[in-house]
């Protein structure tokens, strides 16, 4: 049985907040499952990673709660956050300090084939 989780958001829209509460939702779960966890966000989602972006995001109108906070959740549960580097030369560099590293396709290629790893996208 895999030991590891790996998330890539790549298609979700930050303008469609309501779609991101899912992944970070799963990954929280599956870190404190004690699971290895990972989220990378890439492409469109990767501007998550930018800091005042999900923290201006509600995952429902009306709600207090933000995308950042349900990411910073996943994280206390130990989830871990990466960034491709791509989305950080088109986002800029002043990430979310919950960003951990960032990571090339070849990185996500390689975890996603392994054998220990499963992979959902988003």
């Amino acid at each position: 049985m895999a030991d590891k989780l790996l998330i890539i958001l790549a298609n979700t829209d930050p303008a469609n907040p309501s779609e991101l509460g899912v992944p970070f939702f799963q990954a929280g779960v599956a870190a404190a499952m004690e699971y290895d966890v990972e989220v990378v966000l890439t492409g469109r989602s990767g501007e998550l990673a930018k800091k005042g972006v999900a923290e201006r995001l509600t995952l429902q109108p009306g709600s207090s709660k933000t995308v950042y906070d349900v990411m910073k959740e996943a994280v206390e549960a130990g989830a871990v956050f990466k960034v491709c580097t791509t989305t950080v030369e088109l986002w800029g560099e002043d990430l979310i300090p919950e960003i951990t590293e960032t990571v090339g396709s070849a990185y996500m290629i390689s975890e996603a084939m392994d054998d220990n790893t499963v992979t959902f996208t988003y």
